[in-house]
Protein backbone atom coordinates (compact mmCIF):
# COMPACT_ATOMS: atom_id res chain seq x y z
CA UNK A 1 0.00 0.00 0.00
CA UNK A 2 1.24 3.67 -0.85
CA UNK A 3 0.54 6.90 0.41
CA UNK A 4 -0.40 9.48 -2.49
CA UNK A 5 0.68 13.09 -2.74
CA UNK A 6 -2.66 13.85 -1.16
CA UNK A 7 -1.91 11.65 1.35
CA UNK A 8 -4.90 8.70 1.20
CA UNK A 9 -3.75 5.75 1.04
CA UNK A 10 -3.77 3.81 -2.06
CA UNK A 11 -3.13 -0.38 -2.02
CA UNK A 12 -0.30 -1.75 -4.06
CA UNK A 13 -0.96 -4.15 -6.49
CA UNK A 14 0.38 -7.47 -5.43
CA UNK A 15 0.24 -9.26 -8.82
CA UNK A 16 -3.24 -10.18 -8.13
CA UNK A 17 -6.01 -8.58 -10.16
CA UNK A 18 -8.50 -7.09 -7.66
CA UNK A 19 -12.04 -8.61 -8.52
CA UNK A 20 -13.99 -7.42 -10.74
CA UNK A 21 -16.76 -4.51 -8.93
CA UNK A 22 -20.18 -5.87 -9.43
CA UNK A 23 -22.30 -3.41 -11.47
CA UNK A 24 -24.30 -1.37 -10.23
CA UNK A 25 -28.51 -2.62 -11.41
CA UNK A 26 -27.23 -6.39 -10.36
CA UNK A 27 -26.19 -5.09 -6.55
CA UNK A 28 -29.48 -3.77 -6.51
CA UNK A 29 -31.71 -6.53 -7.60
CA UNK A 30 -29.76 -8.51 -4.84
CA UNK A 31 -30.14 -6.42 -2.81
CA UNK A 32 -33.77 -5.99 -3.84
CA UNK A 33 -34.04 -10.25 -3.35
CA UNK A 34 -32.42 -10.16 -0.12
CA UNK A 35 -34.48 -7.62 1.43
CA UNK A 36 -37.40 -9.00 0.67
CA UNK A 37 -36.37 -13.06 1.95
CA UNK A 38 -35.68 -11.17 4.68
CA UNK A 39 -39.10 -9.16 5.36
CA UNK A 40 -41.00 -12.74 3.82
CA UNK A 41 -38.74 -14.66 7.04
CA UNK A 42 -39.86 -11.54 9.29
CA UNK A 43 -43.33 -11.67 8.27
CA UNK A 44 -43.35 -15.31 8.49
CA UNK A 45 -41.80 -14.95 12.22
CA UNK A 46 -44.19 -12.40 12.92
CA UNK A 47 -47.31 -14.94 11.61
CA UNK A 48 -45.64 -17.34 13.36
CA UNK A 49 -45.39 -15.56 16.65
CA UNK A 50 -48.95 -14.40 16.42
CA UNK A 51 -50.13 -17.79 15.68
CA UNK A 52 -47.82 -19.01 18.67
CA UNK A 53 -49.10 -16.11 20.44
CA UNK A 54 -53.04 -16.90 19.55
CA UNK A 55 -52.55 -20.24 20.49
CA UNK A 56 -50.88 -19.58 23.60
CA UNK A 57 -54.10 -17.44 24.61
CA UNK A 58 -56.21 -20.43 24.08
CA UNK A 59 -53.87 -22.81 25.76
CA UNK A 60 -53.99 -20.13 28.60
CA UNK A 61 -58.02 -19.74 27.91
CA UNK A 62 -58.72 -22.78 28.10
CA UNK A 63 -56.58 -23.55 31.05
CA UNK A 64 -58.45 -21.14 32.83
CA UNK A 65 -61.84 -22.43 31.89
CA UNK A 66 -60.72 -25.73 32.95
CA UNK A 67 -59.36 -24.77 35.93
CA UNK A 68 -62.60 -23.09 36.78
CA UNK A 69 -64.94 -26.30 35.60
CA UNK A 70 -62.55 -28.56 37.81
CA UNK A 71 -63.39 -25.93 40.68
CA UNK A 72 -67.24 -25.55 39.76
CA UNK A 73 -67.07 -29.95 39.35
CA UNK A 74 -65.57 -29.97 42.66
CA UNK A 75 -67.83 -27.56 44.02
CA UNK A 76 -70.68 -29.93 42.58
CA UNK A 77 -68.63 -32.88 43.42
CA UNK A 78 -68.44 -31.61 47.16
CA UNK A 79 -72.22 -30.59 47.02
CA UNK A 80 -72.79 -34.28 45.28
CA UNK A 81 -71.32 -35.47 48.35
CA UNK A 82 -73.16 -33.47 50.77
CA UNK A 83 -76.58 -33.85 49.13
CA UNK A 84 -75.64 -38.55 49.06
CA UNK A 85 -74.96 -38.15 52.82
CA UNK A 86 -78.11 -36.25 53.26
CA UNK A 87 -79.43 -38.56 51.49
CA UNK A 88 -78.08 -41.64 53.10
CA UNK A 89 -78.91 -39.98 56.83
CA UNK A 90 -82.34 -39.30 55.26
CA UNK A 91 -82.77 -42.90 53.74
CA UNK A 92 -81.99 -43.93 57.73
CA UNK A 93 -83.88 -41.77 59.11
CA UNK A 94 -86.74 -43.04 56.52
CA UNK A 95 -85.59 -46.97 57.31
CA UNK A 96 -86.19 -46.08 61.34
CA UNK A 97 -89.93 -44.77 60.63
CA UNK A 98 -90.58 -47.21 58.70
CA UNK A 99 -89.89 -49.75 61.16
CA UNK A 100 -91.90 -47.51 63.53
CA UNK A 101 -94.43 -47.12 61.72
CA UNK A 102 -94.54 -51.09 60.69
CA UNK A 103 -94.58 -51.75 64.53
CA UNK A 104 -96.67 -49.54 65.23
CA UNK A 105 -98.82 -50.37 62.18
CA UNK A 106 -99.07 -54.18 63.41
CA UNK A 107 -99.80 -52.58 67.37
CA UNK A 108 -102.89 -50.67 65.55
CA UNK A 109 -103.83 -53.79 63.52
CA UNK A 110 -104.06 -55.80 67.40
CA UNK A 111 -105.73 -53.16 68.82
CA UNK A 112 -108.13 -52.98 65.82
CA UNK A 113 -108.93 -56.48 65.74
CA UNK A 114 -109.20 -56.09 69.61
CA UNK A 115 -111.88 -53.74 69.46
CA UNK A 116 -113.65 -55.04 66.82
CA UNK A 117 -114.21 -58.27 68.91
CA UNK A 118 -114.95 -55.96 71.79
CA UNK A 119 -117.54 -54.48 69.19
CA UNK A 120 -119.13 -57.31 68.34
CA UNK A 121 -119.46 -58.47 71.74
CA UNK A 122 -120.76 -54.86 73.12
CA UNK A 123 -122.91 -54.45 69.78
CA UNK A 124 -124.27 -58.41 70.54
CA UNK A 125 -124.79 -57.58 74.30
CA UNK A 126 -126.54 -53.73 73.41
CA UNK A 127 -128.58 -56.04 70.52
CA UNK A 128 -130.20 -58.16 73.48
CA UNK A 129 -130.50 -55.70 75.93
CA UNK A 130 -132.68 -53.77 73.29
CA UNK A 131 -134.94 -56.60 72.16
CA UNK A 132 -135.13 -57.66 76.07
CA UNK A 133 -136.55 -54.07 76.04
CA UNK A 134 -138.52 -54.42 73.14
CA UNK A 135 -140.18 -57.69 74.75
CA UNK A 136 -141.00 -56.50 77.73
CA UNK A 137 -143.03 -53.64 76.30
CA UNK A 138 -144.47 -56.00 74.08
CA UNK A 139 -145.75 -58.40 76.15
CA UNK A 140 -147.14 -55.29 78.63
CA UNK A 141 -149.11 -54.20 75.74
CA UNK A 142 -150.44 -57.63 75.19
CA UNK A 143 -151.46 -58.34 78.55
CA UNK A 144 -152.97 -54.70 78.51
CA UNK A 145 -154.70 -55.79 75.28
CA UNK A 146 -156.27 -59.03 76.09
CA UNK A 147 -156.68 -58.82 80.25
CA UNK A 148 -157.80 -55.36 80.22
CA UNK A 149 -158.98 -54.32 77.18
CA UNK A 150 -156.90 -51.49 77.05
CA UNK A 151 -156.44 -50.47 72.86
CA UNK A 152 -154.92 -47.15 74.07
CA UNK A 153 -151.92 -48.66 76.49
CA UNK A 154 -151.73 -51.73 73.68
CA UNK A 155 -150.74 -48.70 71.17
CA UNK A 156 -148.68 -46.82 73.61
CA UNK A 157 -146.12 -49.97 74.37
CA UNK A 158 -146.38 -50.44 70.18
CA UNK A 159 -144.89 -47.29 69.56
CA UNK A 160 -142.45 -47.29 72.78
CA UNK A 161 -141.03 -50.35 71.21
CA UNK A 162 -140.76 -49.30 67.86
CA UNK A 163 -139.30 -46.09 69.13
CA UNK A 164 -136.69 -48.17 70.77
CA UNK A 165 -135.52 -49.88 67.81
CA UNK A 166 -135.77 -47.28 66.02
CA UNK A 167 -132.99 -45.10 68.50
CA UNK A 168 -131.38 -48.82 68.11
CA UNK A 169 -130.25 -48.17 64.40
CA UNK A 170 -129.81 -51.68 63.60
CA UNK A 171 -130.75 -53.25 60.33
CA UNK A 172 -131.22 -56.71 62.33
CA UNK A 173 -134.56 -55.75 63.36
CA UNK A 174 -136.10 -54.85 60.21
CA UNK A 175 -138.51 -58.05 60.34
CA UNK A 176 -139.42 -56.86 64.10
CA UNK A 177 -140.47 -53.26 63.17
CA UNK A 178 -142.48 -54.77 60.05
CA UNK A 179 -144.51 -56.81 62.47
CA UNK A 180 -144.62 -53.98 64.84
CA UNK A 181 -146.25 -51.85 62.22
CA UNK A 182 -148.69 -54.76 61.40
CA UNK A 183 -149.90 -54.57 64.97
CA UNK A 184 -150.20 -50.73 64.80
CA UNK A 185 -152.05 -50.66 61.84
CA UNK A 186 -154.13 -53.19 62.82
CA UNK A 187 -155.07 -52.10 66.56
CA UNK A 188 -155.64 -48.54 65.03
CA UNK A 189 -158.14 -49.66 62.70
CA UNK A 190 -159.62 -51.29 65.46
CA UNK A 191 -162.90 -48.72 66.87
CA UNK A 192 -161.71 -47.37 70.23
CA UNK A 193 -163.47 -47.87 73.28
CA UNK A 194 -162.20 -45.43 76.46
CA UNK A 195 -162.07 -48.21 79.12
CA UNK A 196 -160.30 -46.46 81.43
CA UNK A 197 -162.08 -43.19 81.15
CA UNK A 198 -165.34 -45.28 81.57
CA UNK A 199 -164.10 -47.31 84.17
CA UNK A 200 -163.67 -43.73 86.15
CA UNK A 201 -166.58 -42.20 85.63
CA UNK A 202 -168.45 -45.07 87.01
CA UNK A 203 -166.02 -45.06 90.28
CA UNK A 204 -166.98 -41.51 90.42
CA UNK A 205 -170.79 -42.43 90.41
CA UNK A 206 -170.32 -45.11 92.79
CA UNK A 207 -168.38 -42.77 95.53
CA UNK A 208 -171.18 -40.46 94.83
CA UNK A 209 -174.08 -42.46 95.91
CA UNK A 210 -173.59 -41.50 99.99
CA UNK A 211 -174.26 -37.89 98.81
CA UNK A 212 -177.37 -38.47 96.48
CA UNK A 213 -180.51 -37.48 98.20
CA UNK A 214 -183.49 -39.59 98.44
CA UNK A 215 -186.72 -39.09 96.30
CA UNK A 216 -189.08 -39.26 99.95
CA UNK A 217 -187.20 -36.40 100.85
CA UNK A 218 -187.53 -33.79 98.33
CA UNK A 219 -187.98 -30.30 99.97
CA UNK A 220 -189.80 -27.53 98.34
CA UNK A 221 -188.14 -25.13 96.94
CA UNK A 222 -187.30 -22.47 99.28
CA UNK A 223 -187.97 -18.52 98.64
CA UNK A 224 -186.12 -15.66 99.70
CA UNK A 225 -187.78 -14.01 102.80
CA UNK A 226 -188.39 -10.36 102.43
CA UNK A 227 -185.74 -8.32 104.28
CA UNK A 228 -187.49 -6.87 107.51
CA UNK A 229 -188.34 -2.62 107.33
CA UNK A 230 -185.67 -0.66 108.52
CA UNK A 231 -187.73 1.20 110.26
CA UNK A 232 -188.77 -1.51 112.73
CA UNK A 233 -188.00 -1.24 116.01
CA UNK A 234 -185.30 -3.77 117.76
CA UNK A 235 -187.96 -5.53 119.59
CA UNK A 236 -190.10 -6.02 116.49
CA UNK A 237 -187.55 -7.49 114.42
CA UNK A 238 -186.38 -9.84 116.96
CA UNK A 239 -190.48 -10.99 116.99
CA UNK A 240 -190.22 -11.44 113.45
CA UNK A 241 -187.12 -13.50 113.22
CA UNK A 242 -188.77 -15.81 116.07
CA UNK A 243 -191.59 -15.82 114.32
CA UNK A 244 -190.07 -17.22 111.11
CA UNK A 245 -187.98 -19.69 113.12
CA UNK A 246 -191.26 -20.94 114.57
CA UNK A 247 -192.49 -21.09 110.73
CA UNK A 248 -190.20 -23.33 109.61
CA UNK A 249 -190.02 -25.84 112.32
CA UNK A 250 -193.54 -27.10 110.72
CA UNK A 251 -193.59 -27.64 107.15
CA UNK A 252 -196.72 -29.28 105.39
CA UNK A 253 -195.83 -30.65 101.52
CA UNK A 254 -197.37 -31.58 98.95
CA UNK A 255 -196.63 -34.06 96.70
CA UNK A 256 -197.00 -34.11 93.09
CA UNK A 257 -196.19 -37.61 92.24
CA UNK A 258 -198.19 -40.85 94.57
CA UNK A 259 -195.56 -43.47 93.50
CA UNK A 260 -192.70 -41.80 95.49
CA UNK A 261 -191.46 -44.70 97.57
CA UNK A 262 -190.97 -44.61 100.74
CA UNK A 263 -187.96 -46.53 102.29
CA UNK A 264 -186.92 -47.52 105.75
CA UNK A 265 -183.82 -45.99 107.63
CA UNK A 266 -182.50 -50.06 106.98
CA UNK A 267 -183.36 -50.19 103.66
CA UNK A 268 -181.94 -46.88 102.03
CA UNK A 269 -178.08 -48.66 103.11
CA UNK A 270 -179.14 -51.32 101.59
CA UNK A 271 -180.54 -49.39 98.53
CA UNK A 272 -177.28 -47.56 98.08
CA UNK A 273 -175.15 -50.40 98.25
CA UNK A 274 -177.29 -52.27 95.49
CA UNK A 275 -177.01 -49.24 93.49
CA UNK A 276 -172.86 -49.27 94.14
CA UNK A 277 -172.81 -52.99 93.43
CA UNK A 278 -174.85 -51.94 90.04
CA UNK A 279 -172.16 -49.67 88.91
CA UNK A 280 -169.53 -52.36 90.13
CA UNK A 281 -171.13 -55.12 87.77
CA UNK A 282 -171.20 -52.47 85.00
CA UNK A 283 -167.47 -51.71 85.36
CA UNK A 284 -166.88 -56.03 85.50
CA UNK A 285 -169.00 -56.27 82.08
CA UNK A 286 -167.00 -53.55 80.78
CA UNK A 287 -163.66 -55.12 81.44
CA UNK A 288 -164.86 -58.97 80.03
CA UNK A 289 -166.47 -56.78 76.92
CA UNK A 290 -170.05 -58.36 77.66
CA UNK A 291 -172.04 -55.74 75.94
CA UNK A 292 -175.38 -57.28 77.64
CA UNK A 293 -174.53 -57.60 80.72
CA UNK A 294 -173.02 -53.81 80.79
CA UNK A 295 -175.98 -52.27 79.37
CA UNK A 296 -178.59 -53.95 81.79
CA UNK A 297 -176.66 -53.17 84.95
CA UNK A 298 -176.39 -49.26 83.49
CA UNK A 299 -180.30 -49.21 83.02
CA UNK A 300 -180.61 -50.95 86.02
CA UNK A 301 -178.73 -48.06 87.59
CA UNK A 302 -180.27 -45.44 85.55
CA UNK A 303 -184.08 -46.56 86.83
CA UNK A 304 -183.01 -47.54 90.45
CA UNK A 305 -181.41 -43.74 90.79
CA UNK A 306 -184.63 -41.65 88.72
CA UNK A 307 -187.12 -43.84 90.69
CA UNK A 308 -185.57 -43.79 94.47
CA UNK A 309 -183.64 -40.37 94.63
CA UNK A 310 -184.64 -36.87 94.34
CA UNK A 311 -184.06 -36.40 90.43
CA UNK A 312 -184.17 -32.18 91.35
CA UNK A 313 -180.45 -33.05 92.52
CA UNK A 314 -177.40 -31.72 90.67
CA UNK A 315 -175.62 -34.54 91.79
CA UNK A 316 -178.01 -37.11 90.76
CA UNK A 317 -179.42 -35.06 87.66
CA UNK A 318 -175.50 -35.07 86.59
CA UNK A 319 -175.56 -38.98 87.22
CA UNK A 320 -178.89 -39.56 85.31
CA UNK A 321 -177.30 -38.10 82.19
CA UNK A 322 -173.79 -39.87 82.52
CA UNK A 323 -175.68 -43.09 82.54
CA UNK A 324 -177.58 -42.22 79.64
CA UNK A 325 -174.88 -41.78 77.64
CA UNK A 326 -172.71 -44.73 78.85
CA UNK A 327 -176.02 -46.91 77.78
CA UNK A 328 -175.24 -45.72 74.29
CA UNK A 329 -171.65 -46.90 74.35
CA UNK A 330 -170.47 -49.97 71.91
CA UNK A 331 -168.34 -51.78 74.53
CA UNK A 332 -168.13 -55.39 72.54
CA UNK A 333 -165.21 -53.93 70.56
CA UNK A 334 -163.62 -57.04 68.95
CA UNK A 335 -159.93 -56.89 69.73
CA UNK A 336 -157.34 -59.07 68.41
CA UNK A 337 -156.37 -62.12 70.67
CA UNK A 338 -152.69 -62.18 70.08
CA UNK A 339 -149.97 -59.62 68.27
CA UNK A 340 -147.88 -60.72 65.68
CA UNK A 341 -144.92 -58.62 67.38
CA UNK A 342 -144.33 -60.47 70.18
CA UNK A 343 -143.63 -63.91 68.09
CA UNK A 344 -141.70 -62.09 65.73
CA UNK A 345 -139.33 -60.64 69.11
CA UNK A 346 -139.27 -64.48 70.56
CA UNK A 347 -138.25 -65.62 66.85
CA UNK A 348 -135.82 -63.07 66.84
CA UNK A 349 -134.30 -64.43 70.17
CA UNK A 350 -134.42 -67.51 69.16
CA UNK A 351 -132.32 -67.07 66.27
CA UNK A 352 -129.52 -65.11 68.15
CA UNK A 353 -129.25 -67.45 71.16
CA UNK A 354 -128.45 -70.05 68.35
CA UNK A 355 -126.36 -68.32 66.74
CA UNK A 356 -124.17 -67.51 69.87
CA UNK A 357 -124.12 -71.26 70.44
Amino acid sequence: MSTDPQGEMTPVSSGVPPPAAPEPGAWARLRQRLDWRVLALLAMALLLAGVWLDMRMRLIGMQNDLARELAASSRVTQEVREVAADSRQSMRDLEFKVNTLESRLSETQNQRLSLEGLYLELSRSRDERVLAEVEQMLLLGAQQLQLAGNLKAALIALESADSRLQRADSAQFTNLRRAIAGDLDRLKATPFVDVVGISVRLDNLAHQVDEMPLAMFERPAQTAAAPPPTRDGALLRIAREAWEDIKSLVRVQRIESTDVPLVSPSQQFFLRENLRMRLLSARFALLARESGAFRADIRSAHDWLKQYFDVRDQNVAAGLSALEQLAQTQVDVELPATLDSVEAVRSERLVRERGLR
